[in-house]
Protein backbone atom coordinates (compact mmCIF):
# COMPACT_ATOMS: atom_id res chain seq x y z
CA UNK A 1 0.00 0.00 0.00
CA UNK A 2 3.06 2.42 0.29
CA UNK A 3 3.09 3.12 -2.99
CA UNK A 4 -0.24 5.10 -2.88
CA UNK A 5 0.59 7.66 -0.08
CA UNK A 6 1.07 11.05 -1.74
CA UNK A 7 4.94 11.48 -0.55
CA UNK A 8 4.23 14.70 1.17
CA UNK A 9 1.63 12.68 3.37
CA UNK A 10 3.12 11.18 6.95
CA UNK A 11 5.69 12.17 8.69
CA UNK A 12 8.98 13.49 6.74
CA UNK A 13 11.61 14.41 9.30
CA UNK A 14 13.25 17.58 8.02
CA UNK A 15 17.25 16.66 8.95
CA UNK A 16 19.75 17.91 10.40
CA UNK A 17 23.25 17.73 9.12
CA UNK A 18 25.86 16.57 10.73
CA UNK A 19 29.40 18.06 9.74
CA UNK A 20 33.06 16.93 11.02
CA UNK A 21 35.44 18.43 13.43
CA UNK A 22 36.35 20.92 10.50
CA UNK A 23 32.57 21.62 9.91
CA UNK A 24 33.01 19.78 6.37
CA UNK A 25 29.37 18.00 5.48
CA UNK A 26 29.44 14.71 7.31
CA UNK A 27 27.74 12.70 4.60
CA UNK A 28 28.74 9.28 6.46
CA UNK A 29 26.80 10.21 9.08
CA UNK A 30 23.64 12.05 7.33
CA UNK A 31 23.54 8.48 5.47
CA UNK A 32 23.20 6.43 8.67
CA UNK A 33 20.92 8.76 10.04
CA UNK A 34 18.70 8.81 6.70
CA UNK A 35 19.10 4.99 7.36
CA UNK A 36 18.01 4.69 11.02
CA UNK A 37 15.06 7.17 10.52
CA UNK A 38 13.45 5.01 7.87
CA UNK A 39 14.02 1.82 10.16
CA UNK A 40 12.20 3.84 12.65
CA UNK A 41 8.86 3.22 10.83
CA UNK A 42 8.87 7.10 9.91
CA UNK A 43 7.86 8.32 6.13
CA UNK A 44 10.78 10.28 5.01
CA UNK A 45 13.20 12.84 5.02
CA UNK A 46 13.46 17.07 3.97
CA UNK A 47 17.07 17.74 3.76
CA UNK A 48 18.31 20.79 2.65
CA UNK A 49 15.61 23.15 4.95
CA UNK A 50 16.34 25.28 7.67
CA UNK A 51 16.95 22.52 9.91
CA UNK A 52 19.58 21.27 7.62
CA UNK A 53 21.34 24.28 7.76
CA UNK A 54 20.78 25.09 4.21
CA UNK A 55 22.11 28.52 4.20
CA UNK A 56 25.31 27.92 4.88
CA UNK A 57 25.60 25.22 2.20
CA UNK A 58 27.17 25.60 -1.44
CA UNK A 59 25.05 24.21 -3.83
CA UNK A 60 27.63 21.36 -4.51
CA UNK A 61 26.88 19.95 -0.26
CA UNK A 62 23.41 20.32 -1.28
CA UNK A 63 23.55 18.43 -4.40
CA UNK A 64 25.63 15.54 -2.34
CA UNK A 65 23.02 15.97 -0.06
CA UNK A 66 20.18 15.01 -1.80
CA UNK A 67 22.14 12.11 -3.23
CA UNK A 68 23.17 10.69 -0.03
CA UNK A 69 19.86 11.07 1.37
CA UNK A 70 18.29 9.25 -2.20
CA UNK A 71 20.83 6.43 -1.80
CA UNK A 72 19.57 5.89 1.74
CA UNK A 73 16.17 5.75 1.39
CA UNK A 74 14.74 2.51 0.94
CA UNK A 75 11.87 1.62 -1.41
CA UNK A 76 8.62 4.12 -0.49
CA UNK A 77 10.62 6.45 1.58
CA UNK A 78 10.02 10.18 0.10
CA UNK A 79 13.08 12.23 -0.30
CA UNK A 80 11.45 15.82 -0.22
CA UNK A 81 14.39 18.47 -0.43
CA UNK A 82 14.12 21.84 0.70
CA UNK A 83 14.78 24.35 -2.42
CA UNK A 84 14.80 27.37 -0.56
CA UNK A 85 16.72 29.68 -2.42
CA UNK A 86 17.17 33.94 -3.15
CA UNK A 87 16.34 33.23 -6.83
CA UNK A 88 13.77 31.97 -8.32
CA UNK A 89 15.90 30.24 -10.82
CA UNK A 90 18.39 29.04 -8.41
CA UNK A 91 15.39 27.37 -6.64
CA UNK A 92 13.98 26.15 -9.69
CA UNK A 93 17.79 24.75 -10.20
CA UNK A 94 17.59 23.12 -7.00
CA UNK A 95 14.17 21.22 -7.75
CA UNK A 96 15.69 19.99 -11.12
CA UNK A 97 18.42 18.31 -9.43
CA UNK A 98 15.91 16.75 -6.79
CA UNK A 99 13.98 15.53 -9.54
CA UNK A 100 17.44 14.43 -11.73
CA UNK A 101 18.44 12.66 -8.22
CA UNK A 102 14.99 10.33 -7.99
CA UNK A 103 13.15 12.48 -5.26
CA UNK A 104 9.40 12.52 -5.43
CA UNK A 105 8.40 16.05 -4.16
CA UNK A 106 10.27 19.32 -2.94
CA UNK A 107 9.67 21.77 -0.57
CA UNK A 108 9.85 25.38 -0.98
CA UNK A 109 9.85 28.99 0.49
CA UNK A 110 8.81 31.93 -1.00
CA UNK A 111 11.70 34.43 -2.04
CA UNK A 112 12.56 35.83 1.41
CA UNK A 113 15.68 38.27 0.36
CA UNK A 114 12.87 41.35 0.87
CA UNK A 115 9.03 41.22 1.45
CA UNK A 116 7.90 39.87 -1.61
CA UNK A 117 4.90 40.94 -2.74
CA UNK A 118 1.79 37.96 -3.87
CA UNK A 119 2.93 38.65 -7.98
CA UNK A 120 6.46 37.64 -6.80
CA UNK A 121 5.24 34.83 -4.99
CA UNK A 122 3.20 33.65 -7.88
CA UNK A 123 5.68 33.48 -10.03
CA UNK A 124 8.45 32.19 -7.82
CA UNK A 125 6.34 28.68 -7.37
CA UNK A 126 5.23 28.73 -10.75
CA UNK A 127 9.11 29.05 -11.73
CA UNK A 128 9.54 26.01 -9.40
CA UNK A 129 6.55 23.47 -10.19
CA UNK A 130 7.89 24.46 -13.94
CA UNK A 131 10.67 21.43 -12.55
CA UNK A 132 8.75 18.93 -12.93
CA UNK A 133 7.94 17.45 -9.59
CA UNK A 134 5.41 18.42 -6.66
CA UNK A 135 5.79 21.50 -4.85
CA UNK A 136 4.72 21.87 -0.94
CA UNK A 137 4.87 25.29 0.01
CA UNK A 138 6.77 26.40 3.51
CA UNK A 139 5.18 29.01 4.89
CA UNK A 140 7.31 30.79 7.94
CA UNK A 141 6.52 34.56 7.89
CA UNK A 142 8.72 34.51 11.18
CA UNK A 143 11.62 33.66 9.75
CA UNK A 144 11.32 35.16 5.88
CA UNK A 145 9.24 38.22 5.90
CA UNK A 146 6.88 36.36 3.48
CA UNK A 147 3.33 35.45 4.84
CA UNK A 148 1.51 32.69 2.45
CA UNK A 149 -1.89 33.99 3.83
CA UNK A 150 -4.70 31.27 3.31
CA UNK A 151 -6.01 33.30 0.48
CA UNK A 152 -2.66 33.16 -1.52
CA UNK A 153 -2.40 29.43 -0.20
CA UNK A 154 -5.80 29.35 -2.21
CA UNK A 155 -4.49 31.07 -5.78
CA UNK A 156 -1.19 29.27 -5.55
CA UNK A 157 -2.88 25.79 -5.56
CA UNK A 158 -5.92 26.68 -8.00
CA UNK A 159 -3.02 27.49 -10.33
CA UNK A 160 -1.15 24.06 -10.07
CA UNK A 161 1.65 25.73 -8.58
CA UNK A 162 1.49 23.75 -5.11
CA UNK A 163 0.17 19.99 -3.63
CA UNK A 164 0.35 20.90 -0.01
CA UNK A 165 1.85 23.41 2.80
CA UNK A 166 4.71 23.52 5.65
CA UNK A 167 1.91 25.76 7.91
CA UNK A 168 4.81 27.39 10.38
CA UNK A 169 3.14 30.43 11.26
CA UNK A 170 1.79 28.70 14.66
CA UNK A 171 -1.53 30.22 14.28
CA UNK A 172 -3.85 27.09 14.35
CA UNK A 173 -7.01 29.22 13.13
CA UNK A 174 -5.37 29.39 9.84
CA UNK A 175 -5.84 25.81 9.14
CA UNK A 176 -9.57 25.97 9.06
CA UNK A 177 -9.17 28.98 6.28
CA UNK A 178 -7.15 27.22 4.32
CA UNK A 179 -9.09 23.51 4.35
CA UNK A 180 -12.58 26.13 3.40
CA UNK A 181 -10.71 28.26 0.53
CA UNK A 182 -8.37 25.03 -0.95
CA UNK A 183 -10.11 21.77 0.30
CA UNK A 184 -7.39 19.91 -2.10
CA UNK A 185 -4.39 21.63 -0.93
CA UNK A 186 -3.00 19.43 1.50
CA UNK A 187 -2.08 20.89 4.68
CA UNK A 188 1.05 19.82 6.45
CA UNK A 189 1.80 19.64 10.46
CA UNK A 190 4.89 22.58 10.26
CA UNK A 191 5.84 23.11 14.49
CA UNK A 192 6.71 19.89 16.42
CA UNK A 193 4.63 22.19 19.21
CA UNK A 194 1.50 22.62 17.55
CA UNK A 195 1.46 18.84 16.26
CA UNK A 196 -1.76 18.06 18.32
CA UNK A 197 -3.98 21.50 17.31
CA UNK A 198 -2.92 20.80 13.35
CA UNK A 199 -3.30 17.60 13.53
CA UNK A 200 -6.58 17.42 14.69
CA UNK A 201 -7.33 20.22 11.74
CA UNK A 202 -7.52 17.82 9.64
CA UNK A 203 -3.27 17.61 8.68
CA UNK A 204 -2.45 15.13 6.09
CA UNK A 205 1.37 15.15 7.12
CA UNK A 206 3.95 16.57 9.78
CA UNK A 207 7.25 18.09 8.35
CA UNK A 208 8.89 17.22 11.57
CA UNK A 209 12.31 18.46 13.64
CA UNK A 210 12.11 15.80 17.58
CA UNK A 211 11.13 12.40 15.56
CA UNK A 212 15.38 11.99 15.13
CA UNK A 213 15.06 12.07 18.48
CA UNK A 214 12.32 9.97 19.68
CA UNK A 215 10.66 8.35 16.45
CA UNK A 216 8.84 5.62 17.66
CA UNK A 217 6.72 8.05 20.12
CA UNK A 218 6.78 10.94 17.71
CA UNK A 219 4.98 8.74 15.24
CA UNK A 220 2.45 7.49 18.01
CA UNK A 221 1.47 10.87 18.36
CA UNK A 222 0.93 12.02 15.43
CA UNK A 223 -1.22 9.05 14.27
CA UNK A 224 -3.24 9.11 17.16
CA UNK A 225 -3.71 13.00 16.53
CA UNK A 226 -4.64 12.99 12.91
CA UNK A 227 -7.16 10.20 13.73
CA UNK A 228 -8.35 12.43 16.58
CA UNK A 229 -7.75 9.38 19.04
CA UNK A 230 -7.53 12.04 22.58
CA UNK A 231 -7.70 9.39 24.52
CA UNK A 232 -4.09 8.94 23.44
CA UNK A 233 -2.45 12.09 22.16
CA UNK A 234 -3.13 14.17 24.71
CA UNK A 235 -1.15 12.73 27.30
CA UNK A 236 1.40 12.13 25.17
CA UNK A 237 1.48 15.64 23.60
CA UNK A 238 1.70 16.67 27.30
CA UNK A 239 4.44 14.65 28.24
CA UNK A 240 6.60 15.56 25.01
CA UNK A 241 6.06 19.43 24.64
CA UNK A 242 8.41 20.50 27.08
CA UNK A 243 11.14 19.47 23.99
CA UNK A 244 8.43 20.20 21.09
CA UNK A 245 8.38 23.39 21.80
CA UNK A 246 11.78 24.44 20.82
CA UNK A 247 11.58 23.04 17.50
CA UNK A 248 9.83 27.04 17.30
CA UNK A 249 12.15 28.75 18.76
CA UNK A 250 15.22 30.10 17.38
CA UNK A 251 18.03 27.64 18.82
CA UNK A 252 15.70 24.70 17.13
CA UNK A 253 18.82 23.25 15.35
CA UNK A 254 21.52 23.48 18.02
CA UNK A 255 18.13 22.05 20.33
CA UNK A 256 17.55 18.88 17.98
CA UNK A 257 21.50 18.21 17.28
CA UNK A 258 21.65 18.08 21.22
CA UNK A 259 19.32 15.53 21.43
CA UNK A 260 20.76 13.39 18.53
CA UNK A 261 23.82 13.22 20.48
CA UNK A 262 21.87 12.22 24.31
CA UNK A 263 20.83 9.69 22.43
CA UNK A 264 23.52 8.16 20.69
CA UNK A 265 22.87 9.39 17.10
CA UNK A 266 25.55 11.88 15.80
CA UNK A 267 23.95 15.74 16.25
CA UNK A 268 27.62 17.67 16.90
CA UNK A 269 28.05 21.47 15.96
CA UNK A 270 26.47 24.07 13.82
CA UNK A 271 28.05 26.07 11.02
CA UNK A 272 28.55 29.54 11.97
CA UNK A 273 27.19 32.49 12.38
CA UNK A 274 24.43 29.40 14.73
CA UNK A 275 26.81 29.42 17.96
CA UNK A 276 26.62 26.69 20.26
CA UNK A 277 24.07 27.27 22.90
CA UNK A 278 24.49 29.57 26.06
CA UNK A 279 24.90 27.58 29.16
CA UNK A 280 21.89 28.34 30.37
CA UNK A 281 19.34 27.34 27.57
CA UNK A 282 21.70 24.14 27.09
CA UNK A 283 20.68 23.36 30.57
CA UNK A 284 17.02 23.46 29.82
CA UNK A 285 17.14 21.64 26.55
CA UNK A 286 19.46 19.05 28.40
CA UNK A 287 17.26 18.46 31.02
CA UNK A 288 13.74 18.10 29.54
CA UNK A 289 15.30 16.11 26.68
CA UNK A 290 17.35 13.86 29.34
CA UNK A 291 13.85 13.08 31.51
CA UNK A 292 12.29 11.59 28.58
CA UNK A 293 14.79 9.50 27.47
CA UNK A 294 15.26 8.78 31.45
CA UNK A 295 11.59 7.81 31.24
CA UNK A 296 12.16 5.47 28.49
CA UNK A 297 10.69 7.62 25.63
CA UNK A 298 12.39 6.40 21.91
Amino acid sequence: MAHHRPPWHGVIVATSLPFDRNLAVDLGAYGDNVAWLAEQGLHGVAPNGSLGEYQTLTYEERDRVVETAVAHAPDGFTVMPGVGAYGALEAKRHARFAKDAGCQAVMCLPPNAYRADDRAVLEHFETVASAGLPVTAYNNPVDTKVDLRPELLAKLHAEGFIAGVKEFSGDVRRCYAINELAPGLDLIIGTDDTLLEVGIAGAKGWVAGYPQVFPRTCLALYNASVAGDLGTALPLYRRLHSVLRWDSRTEFVQAIKLGQDLIGRTGGACRPPRQALDPETEATVRAATQALIDAGVN
